[in-house]
This record gives structure tokens, C-alpha cells and sequence, in this order.
């Protein structure tokens, strides 16, 4: 099969591989419930890309009989084609893929994985199928049984999602702020990859959606090296990515060190992160930051760091992500709105990476997990907007009620002979209209109150115990053992605007007291004396 190379994509040579560990997914969540959400509609993705001679095994077909009836290779960009670099990266799977190289199962991690090298034997890309991710399907590596759709290793996060998470960290990393590697998500066609014959599939598909990623060179990884020979500034753009996407497992695994070549020189080593297919939750879930006790973290963001944040706009990202990724959901891209909102009011405030991270991060007292004081301030920034709405429509009550009253004590105390009315002790106007209001409110309440208190299994079996939950502000059970997880799934587009008001208004004295208890530890600790 002959390919011609595009020359306006062009290649990069690459070292030989060295060792890599790519760490497997932690903080697995045993506990999880079933969806019947499928999200494999893929059928009717296609991608308008200019086909020539010169473009490498590019499928660019739109009928499926030239699908099957073609044994060659096929890459087709489904999502991230507007990124930059993201043509050069695909162009060169496919030439690898035309020329018969097959692409290489990684043995570490719980997903299925594969390395993708050239013709010469350089590594030049990592992929990742769908229906091979932790719990899927075909997973290679005895991690099977669910859908996709289906809750994944975190309830907030569905099997066979995690590929548009790895893209939408790169569409976010603007200017490659944080050194995401380039992304995509593909269709690849005619390639072998892992099928679970055990589950009831009896032959390879013809294609698989899978994410692919730019490979990194890199000596080592974090978990290697101790935290004190990383520079200031790779951990810092690190943690404010991972702020930004509340990322859920930023582990010592998925950040990759280079610049080390066994130099002990304090401050040294850079390190690129990978693995971000447990950021955008769809709640508020509890996020695992390895960096939040290392002593970069506790340092002041520098200039470039504070304006870099100062400049972030939430709100033409999220428009970003619906446009170039419309499979994510709406109540992941709020929660990437709200954090991004977080994560800016806290740097404008003073606060270092660490303390905004111990912010996000839920905290276990006496055994038991507590919400964080991130998602403390969203329930309170609800609770004070149902206040208002509540306040309103008891006025509006009011009013009629004491409209009523009028025109009742009108009606019947009005006197005929003297044209006057008459107030007899009979009517008490007053007392009515307290009466009336009063009840109405308390109705009011009683209602709001049964829409809001949800039954839950209790933790020790004994009987259910009230959540708050909201038809606009779900507060849901994570599991039999564990807090809860705070979602705006439910929220219409008019409360999500009012919420994000309230939630702005609480901020700055959440900062203050964080403040406050830093001033408090450092006396403390001067102190104390041993």
C-alpha cells in the first residue's frame, strides 16, 4: 500500500523509548449504581477534513460501505481537529498504522492501553480505546462488566468518557500553560485491538473510538524522585490545571519528569502532566491532589502565574467545551465554571495553591467524610437563594392576603344607613391577615421542606436518614459508606445564573476565614517549643 507523506504536517523525531510506568487509577469506588445510558452514538460523527494525495490514510468516508469493504487502516478525527498540533499527531498514527505496525498493549494501569510507534521504533503516541477503559466491556485486564454510560472507577465520571476528558484538558491548557500533551479523540478502523469473546461478542469490530495522545519523553516519574527536586513553577501550573478541572486523581504516576538525566540539583526536574481522564466530574466530588503538601504549593503564585489566572474567562471555555466537545454535560461544564470562578476569586484574594486546594479537598473527622469548603459554600449559596425565593413569594401572599382582607371587611362591615364602615370587634382585620400570611408561609415552607428532605440509607443500616436534596441542586449519595456529591444537573438556566451570584457573594468571607486559621497555625507553631 503506497502513502504519501503530508509535508505540511512533518515529523518530529523521536528518542528510543525508555521506561515508562503509566500508574493505574486510584481511590477506586466500589459502590456505584447502575444507568442504562449508552453513549456509543457515534455512527454520526463525521469529520470534514480536505482529502488528497498527499494526506496520510485519512479517512474521511461517509458511507458506510466504503467502511467495510476497505481492509486498510483508517483514522478519522472525531473531536479536537481545531487544536493546535493535533493534524501533525494523528497524521503520523496513520502512517504507522498503513505500515503495518501494530500497536502495543501497556501492562500497567487498570485501562486498556496501547503504545503506537513508528516505522523506525521511535514511541510516538499512546492510545486508548473506549470500551477498554477500567470496568468496560473489553477491558483487557479482568476489569469488566459495565456499559458504556454506566457509572465508572467514580460514580461522577461514565465508562467510555474519559477520552473526551483527556481532550478537554488539552483544549483547556491554553498556550500549553501546563504541558498537556496534544489530544484527540478518533475513530480507528480495521485495527486489532482487545475483544472479551466472555461477553457475548464473537468477532473484532470494524472500528473503535478511542482518545490518542502525543507520547512524552521523559527519565522517570514523580513518584521516583522526592517532591523537593521539582521546580516551583511546573507544580504550580500543575495544580492550577488540576483546580481548574477539579481533577480526581493527580497522582505521582501521571506526572511525567523531565529535564533530570540523574541530576540532584533541588528545583531542577520539570514535570508534564498526563492521565486526565478523572477531571470534570459532573458533581462535586472529592478530588485527590498529590501536590497539595508539597512545600511548592504553599508558595505565593508569581506574576506571570497570578495574571495568567486573572485572565481566565469560565464562561468562553465552557462555551469551548460545548462547541468542539458537545458529548460532555452540561453539569460538568458548571462545575468547570464554578471552580475556574474559585480558583480566581481565591488568587485575587492572596491565597497559595495549597490553600486553595485544602478548600476543594473533603477532610475525614472522627472517622467520618465532611464536605468541603468548596462544596460548604455552594449549599449555603443555594439555601440562600431558596431564602429569598421563599421571602418573595410570601410577600407576594401577603399582599393578596391583605387585599383580601380589605375588600372582605369592605363587603361586610359596611354600614347601609350611613354609607360608612363599621369596624365591629366581629372582623378583626388584624388578626386576619397575620393569620392568613402566616399560614401561607408555613405551607409554603411545609412544601418547599418535602421536596427538599429525601430518604437515604442510613451508613449504619438502621434506618433512613434525611439529605437535602433540590429538584435544582442535587446533593447525591455517593455511596453506603461515604459523604455525598453536590450536582447542578437539575438546575434551570435561570437558577444556575442566580446560584453563581450567591455563590460569588459567599467567597470572600470564606477566604477571610481561611486566612485566619493560616495566621492561627503560624503563631501556634511559633509557640510551641520542644
Amino acid at each position: 500500500m503506497a502513502v504519501v507523506i503530508d509535508h505540511n504536517h512533518g515529523f518530529k523525531p523521536l528518542a528510543q523509548l525508555p521506561k515508562c510506568r503509566l500508574q493505574s487509577y486510584s481511590h477506586f469506588d466500589p459502590n456505584m449504581h447502575d444507568f442504562t445510558q449508552n453513549i456509543t452514538r457515534t455512527s454520526n460523527i463525521t469529520t470534514n477534513l480536505h482529502k488528497s494525495y498527499s494526506t496520510p490514510c485519512l479517512s474521511l468516508a461517509t458511507k458506510a460501505k466504503e467502511e467495510f469493504e476497505s481492509p486498510n487502516p483508517r483514522v478519522e478525527i472525531i473531536s479536537g481537529r481545531k487544536a493546535p498540533k493535533v493534524h501533525a499527531l494523528v497524521a503520523e498514527v496513520a502512517i504507522a498504522l498503513a505500515s503495518g505496525v501494530k500497536p502495543t498493549p501497556v501492562s500497567s494501569g487498570l485501562g486498556g492501553a496501547y503504545y503506537l510507534q513508528s516505522r523506525k521504533g521511535n514511541t510516538i503516541a499512546v492510545v486508548k480505546p473506549a470500551d477498554e477503559e477500567p470496568l468496560a466491556l473489553n477491558n483487557p485486564k479482568g476489569f469488566a462488566g459495565r456499559m458504556l454510560g454506566q457509572p465508572g472507577m467514580k460514580r461522577s465520571i461514565r465508562v467510555g468518557e474519559t477520552g473526551l476528558r483527556e481532550l478537554a484538558a488539552y483544549l483547556l491548557d491554553h498556550g500549553g500553560f501546563a504541558g498537556v500533551p496534544p489530544s484527540a479523540l478518533v475513530k480507528i478502523s480495521h485495527v486489532l485491538f482487545n475483544v472479551n469473546k466472555n461477553m457475548g461478542l464473537e468477532s473484532n469490530p470494524t472500528y473503535k473510538i478511542t482518545s490518542v495522545q502525543r507520547y512524552v519523553e521523559h527519565e522517570t516519574d514523580a513518584g521516583d524522585l522526592g517532591p523537593s527536586r521539582f521546580s516551583v513553577c511546573s507544580v504550580h501550573r500543575i495544580g492550577i490545571l488540576d483546580i481548574r478541572l477539579l481533577n480526581l486523581d493527580r497522582h505521582a504516576g501521571n506526572m511525567l519528569v523531565k529535564n533530570f538525566y540523574g541530576s540532584y540539583v533541588a528545583g531542577a526536574a520539570e514535570l508534564v502532566p498526563i492521565d486526565h481522564g478523572f477531571c470534570l466530574p459532573e458533581s462535586l466530588d472529592d478530588p485527590y491532589f498529590e501536590w497539595l503538601h508539597w512545600p511548592q504549593a504553599s508558595m505565593p503564585f508569581s506574576e506571570t502565574e497570578a495574571d495568567y489566572i486573572s485572565k481566565l474567562d469560565p464562561f468562553k471555555d465552557a462555551e469551548l467545551l460545548r462547541t468542539e466537545l458537545p458529548l460532555i454535560r452540561e453539569c460538568s461544564v458548571r462545575v468547570f465554571i464554578l471552580c475556574t470562578i474559585f480558583l480566581k476569586q481565591a488568587s485575587s484574594a492572596g491565597l497559595s495553591l495549597a490553600d486553595i486546594g485544602e478548600m476543594m479537598t473533603r477532610v475525614f473527622i472522627g472517622g467520618e467524610e465532611r464536605l468541603s469548603n468548596l462544596e460548604t459554600i455552594c449549599v449555603n449559596a443555594k439555601a440562600n437563594m431558596d431564602m429569598e425565593i421563599t421571602s418573595d413569594a410570601s410577600d407576594e401572599i401577603k399582599e393578596s392576603d391583605e387585599m383580601f382582607v380589605f375588600d372582605k371587611v369592605f363587603e361586610d362591615g359596611f354600614n347601609q344607613k350611613e354609607g360608612l364602615p363599621t369596624h365591629s370587634a366581629s372582623v378583626k382585620p388584624a388578626k386576619m391577615v397575620k393569620s392568613s400570611s402566616e399560614g401561607a408561609r408555613i405551607k409554603l415552607r411545609d412544601a418547599r421542606l418535602a421536596r427538599l428532605v429525601q430518604e437515604t440509607d442510613n451508613k449504619d443500616g438502621r434506618g433512613p436518614a434525611p439529605i437535602l436534596r433540590s429538584a435544582s441542586f442535587a446533593v447525591h449519595n455517593k455511596n453506603h459508606n461515604t459523604g455525598v456529591c453536590v450536582s447542578f444537573e437539575e438546575m434551570k438556566e435561570d437558577e444556575w445564573s442566580s446560584f453563581l451570584e450567591y455563590f460569588e457573594g459567599l467567597l470572600p468571607e470564606a477566604f477571610e476565614q481561611k486566612q485566619n486559621t493560616n495566621l492561627l497555625k503560624q503563631r501556634l507553631g511559633y509557640s510551641c517549643e520542644f
